[in-house]
């Protein structure tokens, strides 16, 4: 959704909308967590207390007027307090998110902060990281302490013994630096499993800050033929299901598809994933992008796959957490795990940070060699296919794969699918 249109629902609709896709993605309970919308009046828009999160409705939201009075079925959330209190003392923020996601608690009860640097988007989105010390939820004491992290200008606080809460700009401002938090959280917490993860520095950082290509030139002319609109309604598809399968975020995914030739269409930069619209895509073609648009900061990637592998017609790049553990780890990802993993995948190499910067040929290199997934460490991976659904496919299934090996270190040694299996698989399946 972009947030312009966002930003014309009224208050109600719009928290609506949030606490759903946060309550449908785990990471809020029943009861728990609160969101909240400070409007250009004043009025401080905020979800109910010890109402059902799965099933609230515009109706149900609570509006606190300026003079006190409040309006609405219900009594406002009982964190009402600490919500008031940031926007008394940061008038820049406009909204609010407060839940107990699984991954931001844990580190809440170890009292620990993740370190956002694990990967590039977290530490982009995010930021630094606040730490509030234990306070009774719903108290003045609570709303001080909480308050006192974003007066030093922190946008996300970890609450001790309790869970997190985030300012935006707006609503989805907000949202995405919660989920991006959350993932980073996950990350970190799967890479423990692997060893210990490494850290990004301010230079790669600010090397990846520099790829977003506005300096593409523009098309001077845009043909919308029906075999280009029948791409744009796939790869907007696609994503939405990345995004509800957890295997990309709101602020990070990217999926293209071949077009004619070398062109192709891809997703766009700076637009949440979970409701791009058609209009959102980008067409590059004879190397222009379509005016008015900023295509992905990995446009260049795909545009040299495209070139040197005419056998691939979709490419994603994504952060699933999982992977992003040996990303994050710089670990070997063994895909010997189950026949399914091997025949997909057989081989995921990882590469450095960087090697998907403009000007690097080893990830277009690699696939000429029939690599069809890579892992950038420290950033994504990035994974191709004869169809985008090939590509989802074995995007999946990568996904599946580390997953499994994250939890499997929990319960043993890992054992590996033996090379005269291979062999078999080799002469049954190739």
């Amino acid at each position: 959704m972009k947030n312009n249109n966002f930003n014309l629902m009224h208050p109600r609709d719009q928290i609506i909308l949030i606490i759903n896709r946060i309550y449908r993605n785990g990471l809020t309970t029943t009861s728990g967590g609160n969101l909240s919308i400070i409007d250009e009046e004043g009025k401080i828009w905020i979800t109910p207390s010890a109402v059902d999160k799965g099933s609230l409705t515009p109706r149900d939201i609570i509006c606190l007027h300026p003079d006190g009075r409040v309006e609405g079925p219900h009594k406002p959330s009982s964190e009402l307090p600490f919500h008031k209190a940031i926007y008394e003392i940061r008038p820049d923020l406009r909204a609010v998110v407060h839940a107990h996601p699984p991954a931001l608690v844990s580190f809440s009860i170890v009292r620990q902060v993740p370190d956002t640097k694990v990967i590039p988007q977290a530490q982009q989105v995010c930021g630094p990281i606040g730490y509030a010390r234990y306070s009774l939820p719903g108290s003045a004491a609570l709303g001080k302490a909480i308050a006192s992290q974003f007066r030093q200008g922190y946008n996300a606080v970890i609450m001790e013994n309790h869970g997190t809460v985030v300012g935006g700009h707006n609503l989805i401002d907000a949202y995405e630096r919660f989920e991006a938090l959350e993932f980073c959280g996950r990350t970190l917490i799967n890479s423990k499993a692997l060893g210990e993860p490494r850290f990004l520095n301010d230079s790669q950082l600010e090397a990846f800050d520099a790829q977003i290509p506005r300096d593409l030139p523009e098309l001077e002319e845009v043909v919308f033929a029906s075999d280009e609109k029948e791409i744009r309604a796939e790869i907007c598809r696609m994503v939405r299901r990345a995004c509800d399968q957890g295997l990309m975020m709101s602020t990070y995914g990217t999926a293209s598809v071949r077009w004619r030739g070398n062109d192709f269409l891809i997703t766009p930069t700076n637009v949440t994933r979970w409701n791009i619209s058609l209009d959102d895509i980008v067409q590059v073609r004879d190397g222009r992008r379509e005016p008015g648009k900023i295509p992905s900061r990995s446009v260049w990637l795909h545009q040299e796959i495209y070139r040197k592998n005419p056998q691939v017609n979709a490419v994603i790049l994504t952060q699933p957490s999982y992977l992003m553990a040996f990303g994050a780890t710089h670990e070997k990802l063994d895909v010997k795990t189950i026949p399914e993993s091997w025949i997909f995948l057989q081989e995921v190499p990882n590469l450095p940070f960087g090697a998907q910067f403009a000007g690097k040929a080893d990830i277009p290199d690699l696939v000429a060699q029939n690599v069809s997934a890579v892992i950038i460490n420290n950033d994504a991976v990035v994974v191709v296919g004869k169809s985008l659904l090939q590509a989802f496919d074995r995007l999946e299934v990568a996904e599946f794969s580390a997953k499994s090996l994250c939890m499997g270190k929990a319960i043993g040694d890992f054992f590996p699918i033996g090379d005269h299996e291979i062999e078999e698989l080799k002469r049954a399946f190739f």
